[in-house]
């Protein structure tokens, strides 16, 4: 069989999961590179799977370090002119991209259920939740000011400009697929910089959705450029983005140690980094909190995109005046999750992504059962096979259990018994991350006491949907450098130039 004739073939199937013709103009099988859909220089290709149903959704270009090194290449020639551009002109581009985004939300939501499991309905928040970032940084690239700073001399006027950085190279993780792309090409191309782009292994036909999208928009070539492959090439594409000395900055979601390596290989060229790294959040539950609303909040975010996101509660704290009261409530609520294929009507709670994870998971409820824990529900793989678990609830886990100090990124709600305030927070804080932390309390000075020691950066307070375009997301700690969205999210892509003018 010819190589066409298989791409037609892998994108019928798709086609056919997704049940819309209206996608068809949408699916590509092949990397974008200066505005032009290419292969591999060696015709080399990967597989798309199903987490789901273990089928094969498509197969595309598995590129290495000569893709990398062209794309770059590509993207530098066009920052050349992309930087003169007006901001006017870049924020009317990005509201187009918004747009088309928006009308092909539900096409979207399918492509990213397919590829990565999670249900229809949070696939359909994601992506309008990506394209938000599209709709802010089209108004932000109106709004990157300068300084006029008062001189100390009446001969000299003083003043700051911002320049776009340069080539900002990004890599992007499968969790998010839509949402991480747009979150930091939004700001890069705002600020007057090109991106690329190599999107996570398991779900790259997102990224290849969003690409086809910025090219209707207008985005020109060269300006995005989306470099797609698989597992094993991955390192060194990371390693020519790192080393590039066209690339200015580097950008990257991921596991914290991986972040660490490619600080490392960056140094070489000191490049600006921007690092979203591993957390480990804490969940407090005070003996003043609504322990209904804070089961509810638990539930909404912990076994979201089945507790594979980067936010998640990690490490859920009870006070033990209301312990037993929560720990009852969260195994009940948790009890009735459904567990199921994304695209099922109904279904709460999707497939891990590999088997890798799965066993992870596992890993963590063995090793906290052995300190003494108990599974109050869930607790093992589901009946459905393959990369389903059960949602899982342990109680009375120790410190000592591996789960209190390595993000489980599963369906896993380990719950502990804690006293008093100061024991919590030195509990929560007992970590070398510090993303995001939640607590729920109706004690007023409590509030401010517990938000103000987190060591965290991003705080809930009652509160777990904290995620929005305005907002700066990012951690302390080994959870990363720099912020991204809100009004601070274009400084990782801009440079402050100093002007002095003899007068």
């Amino acid at each position: 069989m010819s190589v066409g004739i298989t791409i037609l073939s892998t994108s019928w199937r798709l086609q056919q999961r997704l049940g819309h013709r209206k996608y068809s103009s949408l699916l590509r099988n092949k990397a974008f590179i200066n505005g032009a859909w290419v292969d591999s220089k060696d015709g080399q290709k990967f597989l798309v799977k199903n987490p789901s149903t273990g089928e094969e959704l498509g197969d595309v270009p598995d590129m290495g370090a000569r893709e990398a090194e062209s794309a770059i290449e590509h993207a530098y020639e066009a920052f050349q002119s992309w930087k003169h551009t007006t901001a006017k002109w870049r924020s009317q581009i990005l509201r187009k991209w918004f747009n088309l985004v928006t009308e092909n939300q539900e096409e979207l939501a399918r492509l990213l259920t397919a590829e990565n499991g999670k249900t229809l309905a949070e696939a359909e928040g994601e992506v309008g939740y990506g394209a938000s970032f599209l709709e802010w940084f089209s108004e932000e690239a109106k709004r990157n000011y300068g300084d006029v700073v008062p001189s100390p001399a009446r001969n000299k006027r003083m003043l700051f400009i911002r320049q776009p950085i340069g080539v900002a190279a990004m890599i992007t993780p499968w969790n998010f697929p839509n949402a991480m792309i747009t979150r930091k090409v939004g700001a890069a191309l705002a600020a007057g910089c090109t991106a690329v782009v190599k999107p996570g292994e398991d779900t790259p036909l997102s990224a290849l959705a969003l690409a086809e999208l910025a090219e209707q928009a207008g985005v020109p070539p060269g300006v995005l450029n989306i470099v797609t492959c698989g597992r094993e090439n991955a390192p060194a594409i990371g390693k020519v983005f790192c080393e590039s000395p066209l690339v200015s900055a580097i950008s990257f979601t991921g596991s914290t140690q991986t972040g660490k390596h490619l600080l490392q290989m960056s140094a070489s060229t000191v490049k600006k980094a921007s690092m979203e790294l591993g957390g480990n959040a804490p969940f407090i539950v005070f003996d003043s909190a609504d322990v209904d609303a804070a089961v509810a909040g638990a539930i909404g975010s912990k076994f979201r995109g089945t507790g594979q996101t980067c936010i998640c509660p990690n490490r859920i704290f009870a006070q033990s005046g209301i312990y037993e009261e929560f720990c009852a409530k969260l195994s009940t609520a948790v009890s009735k999750l459904v567990t199921g294929d994304g695209m099922s009507p109904g279904t709460s709670v999707g497939p891990m992504i590999n088997e890798r994870a799965v066993e992870k998971v596992e890993r963590h409820i063995e090793d906290a059962v052995a300190h003494g824990a108990k599974v109050l529900t869930g607790g093992k793989r589901h009946k459905l096979g393959g990369s389903f678990f059960e949602p899982t609830v342990v109680r009375d886990v120790p410190r000592e259990a591996v789960v209190c100090s390595e993000e489980t990124f599963g369906p896993l709600a380990p719950v502990i018994k804690f006293n008093s305030e100061e024991e919590v927070l030195s509990l929560a804080n007992f970590t070398r991350v510090g993303l995001a932390g939640y607590f729920y309390s109706r004690d007023m000075s409590q509030v401010w006491r517990v938000a103000e020691g987190l060591e965290v950066g991003m705080v809930g307070i009652n509160e777990t949907a904290i995620s929005a375009d305005c907002i700066a997301f990012g951690g302390v700690k080994e959870s990363g450098l720099g912020r991204e969205g809100s009004k601070y999210g274009l400084e990782e892509y801009s440079e402050i130039k100093y002007l002095c003018f003899g007068v």
